[in-house]
């Protein structure tokens, strides 16, 4: 019975984060394509955003690119958690592109902080710089992972 617990548990929280992974992403496009508008808006109470409109819009809409890129990515590393295959190639393949794009993250972050700088951007560049560090390691661990699988597949 207990172990029914578990699994059920184990099923909620796949759903939830699938369901938050896709909202994160359909959001996300909304608010990449939106940036226009909403810079002008936002400008109207913090008056810094408009006063480099054209470079804040810029800026955001790659940053807005990229984390769209580095979400996708995370939805297709899902599905394979859903089909209970993880330790897959394609999953290699992703987290090397997910560290990649947090590093361009921190670097497009960097040229943020040019136009305008605040001290939560400093934190921001460091969180992208980690999650990519992460993302490369893991990518490694993941690669010997699936070297093991098919090395027992054969055997079997």
């Amino acid at each position: 019975m207990e172990a029914k617990k578990l699994q059920r548990k184990k099923k909620d929280l796949t759903m939830w984060t699938k369901y938050l992974l896709d909202f994160m992403f359909y959001s996300g496009i909304l608010v990449t394509a939106t940036l226009p508008f909403t810079v002008r808006q936002i400008g109207k109470v913090f008056p810094h955003m408009t006063e480099h409109y054209a470079e804040t819009v810029t800026i955001y809409f790659v940053l807005g690119v990229a984390a769209l890129a580095l979400i996708r990515e995370l939805r297709r590393i899902f599905r394979t958690v859903l089909r209970e295959d993880c330790f897959v190639q394609e999953n290699v393949d992703s987290l090397g592109r997910m560290g990649n794009w947090s590093f361009f993250i921190a670097g497009m972050s960097v040229v943020r902080c040019v136009v305008y700088m605040t001290v939560a951007m400093g934190v921001v560049i460091l969180v992208f710089v980690i999650a990519g560090l992460f993302s490369k390691v893991l990518a490694c661990v993941f690669q010997e992972a699936v070297r093991y699988k098919l090395e027992n597949d054969l055997t079997i």
